[in-house]
């Protein structure tokens, strides 16, 4: 951080507290505090259109589905018979009214997984839905997919994982890559606009015993001249990145920006990797936020033994605090079950997570909130709300004007009901959400302050709920 950028937020804070400002028009939203559009600061990394909607969304549910689902396995070999692959009932549509019920916005369907069992009818292999008997051999699960996402109003997505267990050319260099590339173009203009591809490091032994050598580049390539407006997945994004688990928690420290010269490729090791991936980069120079994965059950396919290990609706709730609520977007898996549908007790738990969140965020406590900003040094700045009435708070949300970047580095929040100023939370990042949740606190005014940045901050918004 340099010192004009400080001065810059000194005088944009100033000219507030001498009431240089106008009053916010929308509930809890702070005024321009940042000199917008300074000539002094150096361009920092800005979210693309697609990213900036994609991080908007908030939610998206992942769909493992496929061979798996029938042999009771994780990871497949690649030498089960496609004749396995038969649901009694499957019915994309339920997938998809289900994920919308709960509030989330785009489906991802496991394509392939790395046992190469295809769930569209491929050119490049046998091994696909076209040799089971579902649908008379006549069935396409991708088209089923993507029509289902559309009749619900969803943004659809799919998963190709790079390695396969089963095709012959796996661990042939070029042939594969060919093999793989062909999948890919087939996904990609056959089915209509796709909003995220997704992709991971996967890299085992093939039928031959040997590994591939991913042509990365060639594949990201691929995808944007196919696929202009979707967002890619994986280590190393390019687009969005891994947050780096699978428990569901983002960093409570998470930039939006990265150092590409870190994570070059998806499947990379080491503490450096794993903390870029986990937090990102405050300098970083490219924009990369992070999507963080986690399944509903134990597992990520269907597996009868965990019907009863289901996530909770709370535990839900706390994965959109780890994730949406840390500057992350959460993508849930829920995988459908031997009929081919979304199990009771998933869809239970999902709709009960959507209520407990439409309640919690049901009122803004800090709606027609009065404030007034100044500086407190030549290098920290607070913001005070006034709320319009006292009230008892649990929840404070603080969010970001990410289309302009990410900007905080550091906070802190304090409460008063008259009486002196209490320390009610602290953090680091904010970016497009941070969901603080502080013990029960009667509250009239709420002092944010801004005790480091980047880049002289622009507005942020605050809500509080009970």
């Amino acid at each position: 951080m340099t010192l004009d950028r400080r001065a810059l937020m000194k005088s944009a804070l100033a000219a507030a507290a001498l009431g240089g400002l106008p009053r916010p028009v929308s509930a809890g939203t702070l005024g321009a505090v940042g000199a917008a559009g300074s000539s002094a600061q150096p361009s920092r990394p800005r979210p693309s259109p697609s990213q900036l909607a994609w991080q908007r969304d908030e939610l998206a549910m992942f769909i493992h589905f496929g061979i798996n689902t029938f042999t009771d396995r994780e990871w497949g070999d690649g030498k089960e018979d496609p004749r396995t692959f038969a649901p009694s009932a499957l019915d994309a549509r339920q997938w998809a009214r289900t994920a919308r019920a709960a509030g989330f916005r785009m489906l991802i369907l496991t394509a392939k997984h790395h046992d190469g069992f295809c769930l569209w009818p491929t050119r490049t292999t046998t091994h696909s839905v076209a040799s089971s008997p579902w649908r008379d051999g006549k069935g396409d699960l991708v088209r089923e997919f993507v029509d289902a996402c559309r009749a619900e109003g969803l943004k659809a997505g799919l998963y190709l994982s790079p390695w396969d267990r089963n095709h012959p050319a796996y661990g042939d260099t070029p042939r594969y890559n060919a093999v793989y590339h062909a999948q890919l173009t087939e996904l990609l203009t056959q089915y209509g606009r796709m909003d995220e591809v997704w992709f991971d490091g996967a890299n085992g032994e093939g039928p031959n015993g040997k590994r591939q050598e991913y042509d990365w580049p060639r594949t990201w390539s691929l995808v944007r001249a196919l696929q202009p407006e979707a967002v890619m997945f994986s280590d190393a994004g390019p687009d969005v990145r891994w947050i780096g688990n699978e428990r569901g928690a983002a960093g409570t420290t998470n930039w939006s920006t990265v150092d590409p010269r870190i994570v070059t490729r998806p499947g990379m090791e080491g503490a450096e990797v794993m903390r870029s991936l986990q937090d990102g980069d405050r300098d970083g120079t490219v924009w990369r936020p992070g999507e963080t994965d986690v399944s509903i059950r134990p597992g990520w396919f269907h597996h009868p033994a965990e019907d009863a290990k289901v996530r909770s609706a709370d535990d839900l709730v706390e994965l959109y605090f780890s994730s949406v609520g840390r500057n992350s977007k959460l993508l849930l898996n829920v995988p459908p079950d031997r009929r081919g549908l979304l199990a009771e007790a998933d869809v239970a738990s999902l709709v009960g997570m959507r209520a407990k969140l439409d309640a919690l965020f049901a009122a803004d406590l800090a709606a027609g909130a009065d404030w007034r900003a100044r500086m407190t040094s030549a290098s920290t700045g607070e913001l005070v709300y006034t709320l319009p009435r006292p009230a008892m708070v649990g929840v404070v949300d603080l969010r970001e004007n990410i289309a302009n970047g990410q900007r905080v580095a550091r906070y802190r929040l304090e409460a008063s009901d008259g009486g002196d100023w209490r320390e009610i939370a602290r953090g680091t990042t904010i970016g497009h959400r941070r969901l603080a949740r502080v013990q029960p606190t009667r509250v009239h005014r709420i002092r944010l302050t801004l005790e480091d940045w980047v880049e002289s901050p622009e507005p942020v918004r605050l809500s509080c709920f009970a």
